[in-house]
């Protein structure tokens, strides 16, 4: 097919044969809301089903989207689900168990931004013969490896998501090291202003203004999303954060391949192999991989295409396009079986949780992005030995002993949730780190 790329040319030509790949999603927040959208203009792909704990913000997402109210049903059964879709309607459903048992579903997206909910619903739909699109990306730096071992399992496409910056970060990792450039330093700009201390009450007229959540939006500023982002870089490449917390320079543009480099060349970094970010001018919304070569040839061929002055040198992607480039992760699993994203069977990263407020024993605390907590980037091995508690399974989890602002949540001061599945699985995979570093 002339004037289209070949993943597009694979689209319509399934869709000409009505093997249109059908989609269910998870969440209609603003994410969940802007995959409806980009949806109904893809050729090949279809949105089948949505879950939602409140169905009419599901049907009026639909709306926006360009779906008339008569496309669109109510199904509180698999069976339900599936009639919606065989007559051409989307379902929309309170239970995300009953999207992902639908027999008419080939893949789902996870937009729920809940670690729990996002690990059952991930382990329903392997279960039930579907690829898993993770746009919760909590969920997955907290039991991505075992979803992912669950996928692989079952014959399943396991996934990060297109267009999040950890995917387009490994766009541009992935074209390096193809080309055998050495990837020194890999990371993102920060979208927002740095503020550790943020709180909800504080940014509600800017989220109303931006059309978002304000505890999403406070996940953004007090720098937990950036911390995640970089450890599910870090878990998916074996590149590590340099110190806890990473360096977080204010690098312009031009100034991140002079500066998040080793410190022996005139950088911050004591080693190469990294995930870090940047808060200076010009990086955000982008992102970067810090590269370099010990040829002398390719060093010269570098300068001279003015990739920068070396001998380290900066490849850049200035945008990434979030849940507008979902979809493409979707119609990957499905056509060819290729995950975009998929961590490693043993992490080298870990997010852990530090104290926003002072805490008091008998507190349980809320979600990500509120007033009790935030992300903290750190080795694996830190972790451990730090005996941290990881980011996603600090919701609900209760306060045992007097814990200050600044101060790490551990498992001798904090307990997390033990009726959480994910709480659970978590517990599983250290119990079998733990019995493989005794070897």
């Amino acid at each position: 097919m002339a004037g289209v790329s070949p993943l597009v040319a694979e689209l319509k030509a399934r869709e000409e044969a009505g093997k249109t790949v059908t989609i269910g999603l998870a969440g209609c927040g603003q994410m969940g809301a802007d995959i409806m959208v980009q949806l109904n203009r893809m050729p090949g792909l279809r949105l089948g089903a949505v879950a939602e704990m409140r169905p009419p913000q599901a049907r009026a997402a639909a709306a926006m989207a360009g779906f008339t109210e008569d496309r669109t049903v109510y199904a509180e059964t698999p069976s339900a689900v599936d009639a919606a879709i065989g007559t051409g309607r989307i379902a929309i459903t309170s239970d995300p168990a009953v999207l992902a048992r639908s027999s008419r579903i080939d893949v789902v997206i996870d937009a729920t931004g809940n670690p729990n909910t996002g690990a059952q619903f991930a382990l329903d739909s392997i279960a039930n013969g579907k690829h898993v699109v993770m746009l919760n990306v909590e969920a997955d730096i907290t039991i991505g490896r075992h979803l992912h071992g669950e996928a692989k399992r079952a014959g399943v496409v396991y996934t990060g998501a297109a267009g999040d910056e950890p995917a387009a970060t490994l766009e541009l990792i992935g074209f390096a090291q193809s080309i055998g450039l050495e990837v020194v330093c890999a990371g993102k700009g920060k979208n927002n202003p740095l503020k550790w201390d943020a709180v909800p009450a504080d940014y509600e007229a800017e989220a109303r203004s931006r059309n978002m959540n304000a505890r999403m939006l406070v996940e953004f500023v007090d720098g937990s999303k950036t911390m995640v982002e970089m450890v599910a870089i870090a878990n998916c490449t074996g590149l590590v954060p340099d110190v806890p917390g990473m360096h977080g320079p204010a690098a312009a543009g031009d100034e991140l391949a002079s500066v998040l480099i080793p410190k022996e060349h005139g950088g911050v970094l004591s080693r190469k192999g990294c995930v870090d970010y940047s808060i200076g001018k010009g990086v955000a919304p982008g992102v970067f991989c810090i590269v370099t070569t010990d040829h002398p040839r390719l060093q010269e061929r570098l300068i001279d295409l003015k990739v920068g002055k070396g001998p380290y040198f900066a490849l850049t992607r200035p945008y990434h396009l979030t849940s507008l480039e979902v979809p493409l992760s979707a119609a990957r699993a499905v056509l060819h079986g290729q995950a975009d994203m998929a961590p490693l069977a043993q992490p080298v990263a870990e997010c852990a949780t530090v104290a926003k407020r002072d805490l008091s024993p008998g507190e349980n605390l809320g979600r990500i992005g509120e007033t009790d907590y935030r992300a903290w980037a750190m080795t694996h091995a830190e972790a451990r030995n730090a005996n941290a508690v990881p980011l996603g399974l600090a919701q609900g989890a209760k306060v045992l002993k007097a814990i200050k602002s600044g101060e790490p949540l551990t498992y001798g001061n904090c307990a997390p949730d033990e009726s959480l599945l994910i709480t659970q699985i978590r517990r599983r995979l250290d119990q079998s780190d733990t019995r493989l570093h005794a070897l």
